[in-house]
């Protein structure tokens, strides 16, 4: 589970890089039920912060960067982002944004792993991550789809100390490796890797991707209004013995998420 105490290594923060910030609060609105603050003012909006019931649970930001992708940034809690930047760059993996001061809220910066997948760290300092986790309309899990789940563990293993355990998947769907933190008890889990073909990567042109998976209340009702506001669904709604019911989806944009109703403890 993910928690506010963003202990070392654990998710904090995310945020949206989108082609169009008006319509992407709109789409997020409609399928989580979050409302949308502007940082700016008017039609030439560049970004802001989703809250829930008040609470901020991811950023939003128009999409910048030349060849990207539309796609969700998850940021982990580090305590030295430059120490970490170091880790990155002797496991083999590429320096996409260097560490960087936020003003009073911390500090930030922005990797590759070897094969592609991006991520971020945040080091804190007035602010620690989002307000809420864990809760309908919330970020509830991390997950990384990758051609190389050994080099992945690997890699990311060596950065952040995660610790690894690895399940079956029924009807021979493979191999998912569970991610917990360094010294944090397995109810800690945070994440999962799972291994596709290159092929089942296009979404990404073959290179790994991270991406978010948000609880919601129920997952046929989000599916409805992600389809009934311009999105798609890659899989499901289906059941997943002992996780609950969820499907893969993306916004109109092409950016991809997974809404989940955890199954009853």
């Amino acid at each position: 589970m993910i928690t506010t105490d963003f202990a070392p290594g654990s998710p904090c923060w995310l945020d949206l890089g989108a082609p169009d910030v008006r319509a992407a609060a709109a789409f997020y609105g409609a399928v989580l039920g979050w409302d949308y603050e502007s940082m700016g003012e008017g039609e030439d909006m560049e970004g802001g912060m989703f809250r829930k019931d008040g609470k901020i649970v991811a950023g939003l930001g128009r999409l910048t960067e030349e060849g990207a992708r539309p796609a969700w940034m998850i940021y982990y809690s580090v305590a030295d982002a430059d120490a970490t930047t170091q880790a990155v760059e002797r496991a083999g993996g590429t320096v996409r944004v260097a560490p960087m001061d936020l003003e009073q809220w911390g500090r930030m910066a922005q990797y590759s792993d070897p094969l592609g997948g991006q991520f971020a760290v945040w080091q804190p300092r007035d602010t620690k991550g989002v307000d809420l986790v864990d809760q309908p309309g919330s970020l509830s899990w991390t997950e990384l789809y990758t051609s190389d789940a050994a080099a992945a563990k690997e890699f990311y293993g060596g950065v952040f100390g995660w610790r690894f355990s690895d399940m079956e998947l029924p009807g021979g769907g493979g191999t998912y490796s569970l991610i917990t933190p360094a010294g944090l008890p397995e109810e800690r889990m945070h994440g999962g890797v799972m291994q596709l073909r290159k092929e089942d990567l296009a979404l990404a042109n073959g290179r790994p991707y991270w991406h978010p998976v948000f609880a919601v209340a129920d997952c046929d009702a989000a599916v409805a209004e992600v389809t009934g506001n311009g999105g798609t669904v890659q899989m499901g709604p289906q059941d997943a013995e002992g996780v609950g019911r969820l499907a893969v989806c993306l916004d109109p944009a092409g950016a991809d998420f997974v809404v989940l109703t955890p199954a009853r403890s």
